[in-house]
């Protein structure tokens, strides 16, 4: 089917222009806000050509598409008139009211793993590509091959953009957090930059803290961080509406945001950001804790794993812990890599397949998911076309991963690039030791490998190689 076809069939499967709330895609799935998900038939969606699955998460009806989604997505927003940055109808917002149930503890999780995830999200393209500049300098520069210096124009340039896309974190996430929350895009950014205003950065260095109502600032620099930000926009948000709810609508244009900025900085600076920061800490001392008890053996679990939490949405959970860690430290190591290693067994159970089946439909679909993968770092086509198809090559997909990443543990890989998944994934490990880079590509070829053989081998019984 054509993207055009794949997405009116979709949006009629859930349940057509007025059940959906709002929508959002990621690499692979259209993220759907619905009104009430028992008006979207899973049978119906799964069964349209072009749809490799259905996901319920963290409050989402996820569909998932594959690579194309950018365009089925593109194709929706046309279709529905849906347009992201248009506030949602008030009266959508009552019936979502009326139909909210009680929020448990577990769902109030699932909350919050939803908005960092909504956060993020968008970011993936900003953090890959400003990473991948800092690997070529890793690569070519001093660390390696040397064709140029740290005073070079080229080492600089790209350097710049690296920085451009981390150091600035704060104003990227508070744009994304402020648009999930309906709340004016530019203020999300306004206050995400009011934490790494130079004039604050300063104060910070020299460690000499102003006060404000009697509160001394909390010394603390929050370049390259996220939750802090999370956390200030999201009261933000609680301000604004309701400030807004009562400002007169003649003034509320100007009323409205400076208001809300005023009680919200205050707050933010001497408690919001730096609870943040605490928190961030927390969650980088747990995961490196963990990696530090569980050693190569937390690795691979968390490796052999991820597939599953990949189908159940349920890797968010580990993902935003793992970036937040990330940013307060600069590098992912231990079972916090457990992911990279899962993703290339799912290109190696691809590959098997091709090499061993002999339909011709199936064969050319898996070297199709095998392409999209090495080429755009994309799982979720081998999963839901060959693993769930064929059971025994989840095993040789566990084995793959598990093998990859038990070298990686006993190794002590680290991760120091928010590269991408495909083809150039060794340019992740790229930033520490040369030993650091030739082990952390060592770990992808055997699990590729091994994953590769095991699934030409092992991952079909005779009557499905038959077939």
């Amino acid at each position: 089917m054509k993207n055009e076809e794949i997405a009116a069939a979709v949006l009629d499967a859930v349940g057509k222009t007025e059940n959906v709330n709002s929508v959002i895609h990621c690499m692979t799935r259209l993220r759907f806000q619905l009104k009430d998900e028992t008006k979207a038939d899973d049978q119906v969606v799964k069964e349209i050509d072009g749809v490799l699955g259905v996901v319920h998460s963290n409050g989402q009806y996820q569909v998932i598409i594959g690579p194309n989604v950018g365009k089925v997505y593109e194709a929706l927003c046309r279709i529905g008139g849906f347009k992201s940055k248009e506030p949602i109808d008030e009266n959508l917002d009552k019936d979502i009211a009326k139909n909210k149930t009680r929020l448990s503890a577990k769902q109030v999780g699932k909350n919050i793993l939803n908005y960092m995830s909504n956060c993020m999200t968008p970011l993936i393209p900003l953090l890959i590509t400003s990473g991948l500049f800092k690997a070529v300098n890793a690569v070519f520069g001093p660390s390696m091959f040397h064709l140029y210096t740290e005073k070079d124009s080229i080492y600089l340039l790209f350097d710049f953009v690296f920085n451009a896309g981390f150091y600035f974190i704060p104003i990227y996430v508070g744009i994304t957090a402020a648009r999930q929350l309906k709340v004016d895009e530019m203020l999300g950014g306004l206050l995400g930059g009011i934490l790494i205003v130079p004039e604050l950065i300063d104060i910070v260095t020299k460690g000499k803290p102003f006060v404000i109502f009697g509160i001394p600032m909390t010394l603390v620099n929050y370049s390259q961080t996220v939750i802090p930000i999370m956390l200030s926009v999201y009261f933000l948000s609680l301000v604004y509406h309701q400030i807004k709810k009562v400002m007169p609508d003649f003034i509320t244009v100007l009323a409205t945001p400076f208001l809300s900025m005023l009680i919200t900085v205050p707050i933010s600076l001497f408690l919001l950001a730096p609870l943040g920061s605490i928190i961030g800490q927390y969650i980088s001392s747990g995961i490196l804790a963990f990696s530090d008890a569980t050693g190569f053996v937390g690795v691979a679990v968390i490796a052999m794993l991820w597939p599953f939490l990949v189908m159940t949405g349920m890797h968010l959970a580990l993902m935003m812990p793992m970036l937040a860690s990330y940013f307060e430290t600069g590098y992912m190591t231990g079972a916090a890599n457990g992911g990279m290693f899962a993703t290339y067994a799912a290109y190696g159970v691809a590959l098997g397949a091709f090499l061993r089946l002999s339909q011709p439909k199936v064969k050319s679909a898996s070297l199709g998911y095998f392409l999209s993968g090495i080429l755009g770092g994309i799982t979720e086509p081998t999963l839901y076309g060959i693993c769930f198809k064929y059971r025994r090559t989840f095993v040789t997909m566990m084995f793959g991963a598990a093998l990859g990443g038990s070298y990686a543990g006993i190794t002590h890989v680290s991760t120091y690039v928010m590269g991408g998944a495909n083809f150039l994934a060794f340019l992740n490990f790229t930033g520490g030791t040369s030993a650091n880079l030739i082990n952390g590509s060592i770990s992808l070829i055997l699990t590729f490998i091994g994953a590769a053989i095991a699934t030409y081998f092992f991952g079909f019984t005779k009557e499905e190689i038959a077939v």
